[in-house]
Order: C-alpha cells, then structure tokens, then sequence
C-alpha cells in the first residue's frame, strides 16, 4: 500500500502503484481530485513525453504544480498512462 499525503490530507491511497525513475504514480481512480485544480505549466521528457501539472489545494493551502500526468506517454513509459504522481513536499508513505 503507498499513500501520497500533503499538509494533513491523503491525497491518493493505492496497492497498484507504477515506479519510474524513483516516482511514485498513483492510478488516477486512487487520487482525490477533490484536492487538485488544474494548472498551465507542462515539461518535456525525453523518454516519457509531455507532462501536465496540478496544483495542490488542501484547507486554504497551494502548492503550485505538486502533482503530475503524461496524458500521451511515449511507448516506454506506457505504463503510467492514467496515473499521477506527486513531489514538493509531498509525503510518499508505502506499507
């Protein structure tokens, strides 16, 4: 089991995790969107592809783009298509 707390709250809780590169994607259906607000910022990966952002919004708190997606990964990174994962500040708690 892996969770992905920040600032209190569970922000995604899931057995079906997929590693890359030491980050930990949680399947979209795990996260709660409740706490994610869509953000404008994108990156490139040269093995992964293009990379969309959300910013966290948990009890009146940002933390702008701390959750990211390949919404189109490249073939080797296939297997985190529909999954997210987090950074800047958030905790990644595996049981």
């Amino acid at each position: 089991m892996a969770k992905a707390i920040w600032n209190g709250q569970t922000l995604a809780e899931s057995d079906e995790i997929q590693t890359v590169e030491g980050n930990v994607f949680f399947p979209e259906e795990a996260v709660n969107r409740v706490f994610l607000r869509p953000s404008s910022t994108s990156s490139t990966h040269p093995l992964k592809g293009l990379a969309r952002y959300y910013t966290l919004l948990v009890d009146g708190q940002e933390n702008p783009d701390a959750a990211w997606y390949y919404p189109d990964p490249k073939p080797g990174a296939r297997k985190v298509k529909h999954h997210v994962a987090f950074w800047r500040g958030v905790e990644i708690v595996t049981t």
